[in-house]
């Protein structure tokens, strides 16, 4: 099976602007682009993914994602987050993909052990989908074929995606984990992160310890 992986992201240094009580502008663009590297470093060392396609309007993150040997697709100014993806998938459909994961920027914690999971139910189901803590987002997608569904990110977005996909008739699995369901966005999500720095070994990551102390 050819899969790629597809990752959108924001302007770096705009990004995470709900961390602003806690972090600043420095911080937030630190912890972005530290993120966006891990997941890259986690996403071009499987075996398993044909490829990586960085789909962004900022240079910059651009530029990281060429470092990994992503390939690289320039946002348009006024692009949106499903348009974009939208995008990528037929780029990928072109490549002769038979399978697209889609997943944000913005997940510190997740290892090679989820994508090769998620990838071997996909043999099996058409499409396999991870959420975020509140089950409201959606943290990984891996759709089988390309374009099987639209995408609707945003809120409420988990499920969406399973409605649209059983509406399809596609085989849906929900892939649970807790590496997957944290993503960064909001203080509470950043005391929770800090608390996993301080129990692991994440050097990759940055450490702000004045997030112990968001109430």
């Amino acid at each position: 099976m050819s899969l790629w992986a597809i990752i959108p992201v924001k302007p770096l240094k705009n990004a995470k602007s709900r961390l602003a009580p806690a972090l600043l502008p420095s911080q937030r663009f630190e912890l972005a682009q530290a993120m966006f590297r891990h997941v890259l470093s986690v996403t071009t060392t499987i075996h398993e993914v044909t490829g990586v396609l960085v789909i962004s309007r900022d240079t910059k993150a651009l530029a990281i994602a060429r470092e990994f040997g992503a390939k690289t697709l320039q946002e348009g100014s006024f692009s949106n987050l499903n348009p974009a993806l939208l995008r990528a998938t037929m780029v990928v459909r072109s490549w002769r993909a038979d399978a697209v994961l889609v997943l944000p920027a913005d997940l510190p914690f997740i290892n090679a052990e989820d994508i090769r999971a998620m990838i071997q139910l996909a043999r099996e189901h058409s499409l396999v989908i991870a959420t975020d803590r509140s089950s409201d987002g959606t943290n990984a997608l891996l759709i089988r074929p390309p374009g099987a569904i639209e995408y609707e990110y945003g809120s409420g977005s988990y499920q969406r995606h399973i409605r649209l996909a059983e509406a399809a008739g596609l085989h849906v699995y929900v892939y649970q984990s807790d590496r997957l369901a944290l993503d960064i966005d909001i203080p509470e999500d950043l005391r929770d992160y800090q608390q996993i720095l301080a129990r692991g070994h994440f050097g990759h990551l940055p450490s702000f310890p004045l997030a112990l102390s968001i109430n």
